[in-house]
């Protein structure tokens, strides 16, 4: 199936899978804020303490505490996800998840403490470990054929950029607010995200994975039907009839499905794969684009224009991101993945040299601008492909609890990232203001190093061709090679039955 004839088929399948992805915006956009309001001076003044050289500042306890808190709660909400998804399915999960959070941001929205914002962040943080397994399986793998597979997982980091985007410009319009609404008011914009998503996601169509694996094949058939567009020769039969097909040779593969089994056998492998590939979305320098208003303002930019420039890197990661798309036509994801890590480790090297020069404003934004070019290169690499490799890689059968157990890994990464990078920017403590770069420098290069050996490439495989490649135990330099020689072997044969299943047997495999 070419890219145009799966665009002309699953028009719903992709509005759905973009409606669902919105998730993530509140994500991005509150940990932006978060981390925005630490160079905010109306929200250190009302939650930091008065410092003798730096005026109020919140402390790097209470900095480590807000930015962990979230992930904590993310952590939780991951694992829970994994069951409870399996036990009722994505939508009714993701509508629980989407209305608790609702009820969590008054929490924020009211917080006369810093501690009550510590405790909204937690809240938050279980939903948000929902919306993160449930927006790279059940928006775009679980609904959509391979020909669109990397560009609708791609999406979902553009939709933390998004969010991020529009955090920072609410954070820049209320910058000169005097009163405590320049940091309350973008608390309560989350509510605009959050409710009307919840109404719409009321009326989404259940995956029609999970309703295979629960054998319910006639409500699976109707849930095809709500995801592509009718006319065009399409037949729910043959795509239900290839779904059982795969269900059945994982089960032989893979007979149970519990969080150990992700450490089993083959799964192991692709379990320490998927984990690596988010991990390395922190470990390639992600945190630099994170704290990038707050980096700015400690390496001698003013408050005003380290928004400014903040903003600015925003609009160019989210153009990366939609160049990213065009990138994955043309080249694999392995490929894009180690240019990404090796490009970055570079500019963060580069970065770190100018940091140990003597601070002038011809270096604080010599300074920045390598900041603004290491976030480039990770939004158009890193930064999307991270999405599509884990819902690629991961098994049909185990795929919620293998990217769970992967975000999970991201998250304990990030904990330890939130409690190191204030230390390293906060002039209060370590102060290593543009010398913080050669930290991310030397793992964005152990990543490279990573990927080059252990990771394989999925571009244009069916998930049935990803099954056996796996279980045939195959090179990830090699993974294609491997492909192609089997294929010519008739390994893959299952495939040709009738011109019909030829059409259909790999769009969800």
């Amino acid at each position: 199936m070419s890219l145009r004839d799966g665009l002309r088929l699953y028009p719903k399948a992709i509005a759905w899978s973009a409606l669902l992805s919105l998730t993530l915006v509140m994500e991005g956009y509150d940990l932006a804020i978060v981390n925005g309001f630490f160079a905010l001076p109306q929200f250190r003044r009302r939650y930091g303490k008065l410092t003798a050289s730096s005026g109020y500042q919140i402390s790097t306890k209470w900095q480590s505490a807000l930015t962990n808190g979230a992930v904590s709660g993310e952590i939780i909400g991951l694992f829970a996800n994994g069951i409870v998804t399996e036990a009722i399915g994505y939508r009714r999960t993701l509508i629980i998840a989407l209305a608790f959070l609702c009820c969590s941001i008054f929490f924020a929205f009211f917080a006369s403490h810093i501690w009550l914002l510590l405790i909204s962040e937690i809240l938050c943080g279980l939903s948000w470990g929902v919306f993160q397994t449930l927006s790279t399986t059940y928006s775009t793998p679980e609904v959509m054929p391979v020909t669109l597979r990397a560009y609708l997982t791609s999406t979902v980091n553009l939709c933390w950029l998004l969010g991020q985007l529009v955090a920072l410009g609410v954070l820049r319009g209320t910058l000169s607010w005097p009163s405590q609404w320049s940091y309350r008011l973008p608390f309560g914009l989350q509510w605009v995200w959050a409710v009307p998503l919840l109404v719409a996601v009321s009326f989404a169509p259940e995956s029609p994975w999970f309703l295979v694996r629960k054998h319910r094949y006639d409500e699976a058939r109707k849930s095809l039907a709500r995801l592509t567009k009718s006319g065009r020769g399409y037949k729910a039969d043959h795509t239900i009839a290839m779904m059982k097909h795969t269900d059945e040779v994982e089960k032989y593969l893979s007979p149970s499905r519990s969080y150990w089994d992700c450490f089993k056998g083959v799964d192991l492998r692709r379990t320490e794969i998927v984990c690596f590939v988010w991990m390395i979305q922190t470990l390639s320098g992600g945190p630099m684009t994170g704290y990038a208003t707050y980096f700015f303002t400690s390496a001698g930019i003013n408050d005003t224009l380290s928004f400014d420039l903040s903003f600015a890197m925003y609009g160019i990661a989210i153009f990366a991101d939609i160049l990213s798309f065009g990138l994955i036509r043309y080249f694999g994801r392995r490929t894009l993945y180690i240019s990404g890590c090796c490009l970055m480790a570079t500019t963060l090297l580069i970065g770190g040299i100018i940091g140990t020069q003597p601070q002038t404003q011809g270096m604080s934004w010599a300074l920045g601008g390598l900041v603004v070019l290491t976030t480039f290169f990770y939004d158009c690499t890193v930064g999307p492909l991270c999405y599509a490799l884990v819902s690629e890689l991961a098994s049909t059968r185990l795929r919620v609890k293998s990217i769970t157990l992967a975000r999970v890994a991201y998250n304990v990464v990030g904990i330890v990232s939130n409690i190191l990078m204030p230390k390293m920017v906060n002039p209060s403590a370590w102060n290593l203001k543009g010398k913080t770069c050669f930290v991310w420098a030397g793992t964005a290069l152990a990543s490279a190093l990573w990927c080059y050996f252990r990771l394989p490439e999925p571009k244009g495989l069916t998930y049935l061709e990803i099954d056996l490649l796996f279980q045939r135990k195959a090179s990830a330099r090699k993974f294609r090679e491997v492909q192609v020689h089997l294929e010519r072997a008739g390994y893959f044969e299952m495939r040709d039955e009738t011109e019909a299943e030829e059409r259909w047997a790999g769009q969800y495999f």
